[in-house]
């Protein structure tokens, strides 16, 4: 997947420290769920140590579809096409069943089951491999369409949530719980799908020679970040408006305050756009942690499957020594069916980040070690899809 030559080693670099840095701030949200603190609300210091995660849905969805594009060069489209939609069932299965017991360690599958974002990037990598066989910019028009255009498709499409057929709208585009099973949607598809279709297209952006590449980045970066600075400033289109909010909370942190669940047009121009435009910087970067991203981002699901039972560990660890008496909380069906915090659990942001820093270091030696056995067993077919 990784061609020889310097010019495309340098731009995968990029794209890898990109997602390893992504990487790290998901940990710190992964703790900050069983750290007992909200997501967001009046408090700064809470509010960013929300905010800055959102940034990883956005980038590890557009990231995949720009790494199936890399890939692509090497297998070919019909190879592409098998790859991605084996892939994508095997993410699926992985979401509801491995992952589903590392957020929860309870087996109560009969009463929960979640469909976050790795079940969101399988499905997608499923339609991304039906997508492939148009040409490139017609995926373009597509991605793009699709997350220009989805936030005018939901007074359209909410009358269909109300018949039989109901759920089908709750995964596609609303979320929530689906009534009669005990699948929680987290992440319904659109978006996301359009999200990575664009991914995919950027990867025309990234072949391009050094100069005009980087130009292109801070274009797309910048030009995302100023139409997401004037459609939310004057509430044009995109998200609901943000003024009414400042009676609750300040100016600065109601207008940053977009919507994820599902993902608005403004919340995919507020973090994607910066991400486009710090590649140019990335390909440039070096030291250790550089490096140290490039690694994360190159293993990003075996770190993905490693780190919730590693920060769920820790957690028990932590309650353990400060709640014993709250242990039950933790064996919940976290992070959407659990109960709210007991009263007194609530961590501090000093233990939340330490806790961070410390699972940090741990999935950096654990992703070396992963790394070199990779390495060594390129043919793996388990090794292959981790």
């Amino acid at each position: 997947m990784r061609p020889n030559d310097t010019a495309d080693t340098t731009r995968l670099q990029s794209l890898d420290a990109l997602r390893g840095a992504v990487m790290v701030l998901m940990a710190i949200d992964h703790v900050r769920v069983y750290a007992g603190v909200p997501p967001g609300g009046p408090d700064p210091a809470v509010f960013f140590t929300r905010w800055v995660t959102h940034f990883c849905a956005p980038l590890f969805v557009f990231l995949a579809g720009t790494a199936a594009w890399f890939h692509g060069r090497r297998l070919g489209t019909p190879a592409l096409s098998r790859f991605l939609l084996v892939r994508g069932a095997w993410l699926i299965l992985l979401e509801l069943t491995v992952i589903r017991l590392a957020w929860t360690f309870n087996a109560d599958y009969a009463s929960y089951l979640l469909a976050g974002v790795i079940w969101v990037i399988g499905w997608s990598m499923i339609g991304l491999g039906l997508l492939i066989w148009l040409p490139v910019k017609a995926v373009a028009v597509f991605g793009v369409g699709v997350v220009v255009t989805h936030n005018a498709w939901g007074p359209l499409l909410a009358p269909l949530t109300e018949g039989p057929s109901g759920w089908i709208w709750q995964v596609l585009y609303f979320g929530g719980p689906i009534g009669g099973t005990p699948l929680v949607v987290l992440y319904a598809l659109i978006p996301w799908l359009g999200v990575m279709a664009a991914g995919y297209a950027f990867g025309l952006v990234m072949q391009l020679p050094t100069g005009e590449r980087r130009t292109w980045c801070l274009r797309l970066g910048f030009g995302a970040i100023a139409l997401f600075v004037g459609l939310r400033y004057f509430e044009l289109y995109g998200d609901s408006p943000w003024r009414p909010s400042t009676e609750r909370m300040p100016a600065l942190l109601a207008f940053l305050n977009t919507s994820k669940y599902p993902a608005s047009l403004l919340f995919l121009l507020m973090t994607l756009g910066p991400g486009v435009a710090v590649i140019p910087w990335l390909e440039r970067a070096q030291g250790r942690i550089i490096r140290a991203l490039v690694l994360f981002g190159r293993v990003p699901l075996y770190y993905y499957l490693l780190h919730i039972p590693l920060i769920h560990l820790s957690a028990i660890a932590v309650t353990a020594v400060r709640n014993p008496g709250d242990m039950a909380w933790l064996f919940q069906n976290h992070p959407m069916g659990n109960g709210p915090a007991p009263d007194g659990y609530r961590w501090s942001l000093w233990l939340l980040y330490a806790v961070t820093v410390g699972n940090v270091m741990v999935l950096y030696a654990a992703c070396r070690w992963y790394e070199r056995v990779k390495r060594a067993h390129p043919s793996h077919p388990v090794l292959r899809f981790l």
